[in-house]
């Protein structure tokens, strides 16, 4: 603790300084190396001081040893040709990666039958039999044939008195309330929209062609565009960086396209009309000027930030970016293949138990925490400092 800054200490509460001095004062005369521990449980107790050293610890995170450089020089050649075979290792893994994605495509053309068959009773172009509707959820095998009798009456009392609505009205509306990645980019003046989406597929590069997927909204006819497609593409490499090989961690979103809407007049959610007041500066008078502005709307999805050809963004559109490349995987590889388990909630009820069991844990440690400080006789819960809060943007 010898080696923190006088700054750190200057900016330290006054009254922190003052019980360092009054723990020195009382220990006088004690041994030095008493007075040494003492001084550092008082200190290690200050949270400005915490801070301060954690955040020389962060600086050394990633640092190397000097092991490396203390190797004989025959022994870093070595080292460098074991670093070239890492190399062409991850150039092997490129070409694995490849044939994943080639694999990808051939599976996607057996999938796509069952799920145009699902888009066909969503939108009611099919009606499924009765044996393809019969269902057997673990809680009916307890039940009597008495009571799925009355349970099939009474379903079918409560179809009676409703209209009979087509397909699954809503169900990709629902999927995307049921996903917290989704339903953060979902604004209300959304919704209407959404409930003319029909289905949402993945299209895949030819073969021979370089990597990547395009997602496909369907869209039945309304009021707001005159698309019935809206698209989006990804355009992926699997390849090492020449500059940085090691970093090579499987195929990566180099950029995105997405499509042009076309929306009916007055329609366009993704715009806002404001009215602002503007003074005159000599004369006084004050005058109403309406303004266009961008609107939050999940539309936004299909106009992402374009990366120039140099590659460089700014921070803003870097976090856009990695938070588009996000949702664009979830979308390919969770939401189309499982969509009934997200309209039904089930898939989201299997990663909420995946979560539980982590929060259980990080709650019983919590728990040792509190614990540990409430039979500590120095502790002082004054002194404890509260978390800061986590707000959403």
């Amino acid at each position: 603790m010898a080696d923190i800054d006088n700054k750190d200490q200057a900016e330290m509460d006054p009254a922190d300084m003052e019980d360092v001095e009054e723990v020195e004062e009382e220990e006088t005369g004690e041994d030095e190396n008493s007075k040494a521990r003492q001084l550092t449980v008082q200190m290690m107790q200050n949270p400005q001081i915490l801070a301060a050293l954690q955040e020389r610890l962060d600086g050394l995170n990633g640092s190397p040893s000097g092991y490396m450089e203390s190797l004989p020089k025959v022994v870093k050649r070595r080292v460098n040709a074991l670093k070239n075979l890492q190399v062409k290792c991850a150039h092997i893994e490129a070409k694995f990666y490849e044939e994943v994605h080639e694999l990808e495509r051939k599976y996607a053309a057996l999938y796509q039958p069952l799920f145009d068959k699902r888009s066909d009773i969503v939108k009611a172009a099919y009606e499924p039999t009765d044996e393809e509707c019969e269902w057997k959820a673990d809680e009916e095998e307890e039940l009597t044939d008495e009571m799925k009798e009355k349970a099939k009456l009474e379903e079918e009392k409560k179809d009676e008195e409703k209209e009979d609505p087509k397909g699954i009205p809503e169900f990709w509306l629902t999927v995307f309330k049921n996903v917290d990645l989704l339903s953060e980019m979902l604004q209300e003046h959304d919704e209407p929209i959404l409930k003319h989406l029909q289905d949402i597929k993945v299209k895949f590069s030819d073969p021979g062609q370089p990597m990547s997927f395009t997602l496909e909204f369907l869209f039945e006819a309304n009021d707001f565009f005159t698309n019935t497609v809206l698209t989006k593409t990804y355009k992926m490499r699997s390849e090492p960086d020449e500059t940085d090989p090691f970093s090579f961690d499987g195929p990566e979103i180099m950029c995105c396209t997405g499509c042009t809407i076309d929306w009916t007049k007055g329609k366009n959610v993704t715009l806002k009309t404001i009215k602002k007041k503007q003074k005159h500066k000599g004369r006084g008078t004050v005058r109403t000027v309406t303004k266009t502005v961008p609107n939050d709307s999940f539309f936004n999805f299909f106009t992402p930030p374009e990366v120039p050809e140099s590659g460089e963004l700014d921070e803003d559109s870097e976090a856009v970016l990695a938070a588009d490349f996000e949702i664009g995987h979830f979308i390919r590889e969770r939401i189309v293949p499982r969509a009934v388990l997200y309209f039904t909630g089930e898939a989201i009820e299997d990663d909420d138990d995946d979560y539980d069991e982590e929060g259980e844990e990080a709650d019983d440690e919590e728990g040792e925490e509190e614990a540990d400080e409430e039979n500590d006789p120095d502790y002082d819960p004054k002194d404890a400092v509260p978390p800061a809060e986590c707000k959403q943007q």
